[in-house]
């Protein structure tokens, strides 16, 4: 599998659109925290409410079992207390309602805030990636000597921009089937840096 450029221009690039991916992931990972931990803040209030209500339903319980204990009516004036309690209950409650209510929002907005620009950027990436693997890979495969360099050509005139096949030969066609050397050099030279790829290094030797 080739994973990047022999081209050290290319190479560079691909280097640092891989850091920067990265980055970018770990940029929206730390605004999406952000994002939830400034979310939880709204939570402030029901935990208030749950610290209110349980300190309410205990001081209740702790007076009914004050008067609990007192001769002939001590059931009776304690009932009342117990009564009142469960108000301390259901203000508990109430807040960590609001405090769960509160936490499920601040992990969908901060799930949503990160994972967007990540999947946006990351999908373009992978797709530009994976398109230069498979095109490199295949490539390497048949880049083995100069002889090779016939089939690269052949590619690039069946590929590359008019433009660029005129500024190499007007008849880039009748160049590649007489066989001219040149000719199919540049094309060939043209498809390879366009897949990222060095010619062979008999290539070299024989235009030297």
């Amino acid at each position: 599998m080739k994973l990047y450029a022999d081209l050290p221009g290319r190479r560079t690039i691909q280097i640092l659109a891989d850091v920067g991916i990265v980055a970018w992931v770990c940029l929206w990972a730390w605004v999406g925290r952000l994002v939830h931990d400034t979310t939880m803040e709204l939570a402030d209030p029901g935990r208030q409410l749950q610290s209110a209500g349980s300190g309410f339903r205990e001081q209740m319980t702790s007076a009914a079992d004050s008067v609990r204990d007192l001769p002939l009516v001590g059931g009776q004036v304690a009932a009342p207390f117990r009564q009142v309690s469960g108000a301390g209950t259901t203000i508990e409650q109430a807040g960590t309602d609001l405090v769960d209510a509160v936490s499920r929002l601040a992990n969908i907005l901060g799930w949503v805030t990160a994972l967007v620009p990540i999947l946006i950027i990351g999908l373009v990436w992978l797709v530009l990636r994976g398109r230069f693997v498979r095109r490199a890979s295949a490539a390497q495969r048949f880049i083995d000597n100069a002889a090779d360099l016939d089939l690269f050509a052949l590619r690039a005139m069946a590929g590359q921009p008019m433009r660029k096949l005129a500024a190499i030969s007007a008849d880039p066609t009748g160049a590649w089937r007489r066989g001219d050397e040149e000719t199919i050099r540049a094309l060939a030279l043209l498809e390879l840096k366009d897949t990222g790829l060095r010619p062979p290094a008999s290539a070299d030797v024989a235009a030297a």
